[in-house]
């Protein structure tokens, strides 16, 4: 034992050593981003360095633990460069705060916002270096209030990032029984109805603006509890009553990064795309059909109403590949050509 355990400290005093001299040489890199005026993010870069190191990677070390350790390093080498500001549907403990964690890491700086419309106007305006916010639910489908923003506000996608969104049911005292109202975002208890229904039919449910201000209610209240993330359980100082109450065990939200940059092509590349079609008799087929000839996987579509013009619509498009790739090149050309509107929001590395 003593033998194994002297081996262990050895290479963590390596390992130190190694982490300061990668330090070291990200100095060296900022410097010289500093001196030709370069980036000092490069997205692109991030998602190389996690791909290259996990496919690899021999074990037994864990892969998904390797992208966690190496996501911390990266962010702390960051910020000796420059500390990253990334504004984010706050506040903190909801879902949107844990994908930022997951992606930025520790050493960000995290700046939460009261809507999407300010995550957006945050980094617009330059207050912040990136946002995050949701898009997708893979139970309640598209957060319509992300696409409208993107009509009024010039930035990409420059990433995406997904997260296990698992419910838990906290309180104070950690008792069903004390139970007389619960509290969570109308996404969270949508998530959770049935088992809601099977367990406390009779007890009141009451929407708020986060499952982060639910628990911040249930603080204070011993007959309260609050649908929430277990993040929420840690930072509120919350008892947990059950776990994984969501209806859908199999429940992910697809969180996006918006910022002033194009990340370039990494091989593993989405694009996402807002048109509008002309109306006449099969306008969507006609849209539709560039992507089936140039062979180009389509891997969501979806349509949201015109707000400034009645019965009208948007769509929402994610295709597989990067819009330098020849073939999606050539067939937004030909969408551009047939659509009375088409907006590129960027091609990003896809999650991993």
């Amino acid at each position: 034992m003593k033998e194994l355990r002297d081996e262990i400290d050895a290479i963590d005093d390596r390992i130190l050593s190694l982490l300061n001299r990668r330090a070291q040489a990200v100095i060296e890199v900022g410097k010289i981003k500093a001196e030709q005026n370069l980036r000092y993010y490069v997205p692109e870069r991030e998602v190389e360095i996690l791909r290259r190191l996990t496919a690899s990677n021999p074990g037994p070390f864990p892969s998904e633990a390797l992208k966690s350790i190496f996501r911390e390093i990266i962010s702390a080498s960051l910020a000796l460069e420059k500390p990253l500001s990334v504004a984010f549907l706050g506040p903190r403990a909801t879902f949107t705060h844990l994908a930022c964690l997951k992606h930025f890491g520790e050493s960000a700086d995290y700046v939460a916002q009261i809507n999407v419309s300010e995550v957006f106007e945050a980094v617009e305006r330059g207050n912040a270096d990136f946002g995050v916010v949701p898009i997708e639910n893979s139970s309640e489908g598209i957060v319509s209030n992300t696409l409208d923003m993107f009509v009024d506000h010039n930035l990409f996608i420059s990433g995406e990032i997904l997260i296990e969104v698992a419910h838990d049911l906290l309180s104070v005292t950690g008792d069903m029984e004390h139970v007389k109202k619960v509290y969570s975002h109308p996404h969270a208890i949508a998530q959770c109805r049935m088992w809601l229904e099977r367990n406390l039919r009779n007890v009141a449910v009451f929407d708020v603006e986060s499952t982060a201000r639910a628990a911040e209610l249930a603080i204070d209240d011993p007959s309260a509890a609050a649908i929430a993330g277990e993040a929420a359980a840690r930072i509120y100082g919350l008892q947990c009553i059950r776990k994984r109450i969501q209806d859908n065990p199999n429940n992910f939200t697809r969180f996006i990064i918006i910022g002033k940059i194009a990340p370039e092509r990494t091989g593993n590349d989405k694009t996402s795309v807002l048109f509008s079609a002309r109306d006449e008799v099969g306008a969507l087929h006609h849209m539709l059909e560039p992507f089936s000839r140039h062979r180009i996987n389509l891997t969501k579509i979806e349509s949201r109403p015109v707000k400034k013009k009645a019965w009208e619509y948007l769509f929402f498009l994610d295709m597989e590949g990067h819009i330098t790739d020849d073939p999606v090149a050539r067939a937004l050309d030909e969408l551009r050509m047939r659509a009375s509107y088409l907006k590129i929001l960027g091609s990003y590395p896809r999650a991993i």
